[in-house]
């Protein structure tokens, strides 16, 4: 198991996309960011960045859906919107 194994896409990624299953997106309400950093401190997979002193989502490909970072805002910032492949 190589270091950027952890990355790769897993079989059922590739089931979900097969039978048309929802993929999600990430949404900030930068109005209510306090740019606490909590999202940035706690994702696993490093997909967040402070710009302007809100929070940003670096590139969507990134992020594992994993949504610790919906768990850690206090502000409730942070919403996975679903949409059909």
């Amino acid at each position: 198991m190589g270091l950027f194994s952890f990355f790769k896409r897993d079989k059922s990624d590739e089931k979900k996309e097969e039978k048309g299953l929802a993929e999600s997106h990430i949404e900030i309400n930068r109005e209510n960011c306090k740019a606490c950093q909590r999202c940035v401190s706690v994702c696993p997979n490093n997909s967040f960045v402070i710009i302007d002193g809100k929070s940003s989502v670096k590139e969507d490909y990134i992020c594992r859906d994993c949504k610790v970072c919906v768990a850690a805002c206090p502000n409730q910032c942070i919403n996975f919107v679903n949409f059909e492949s």
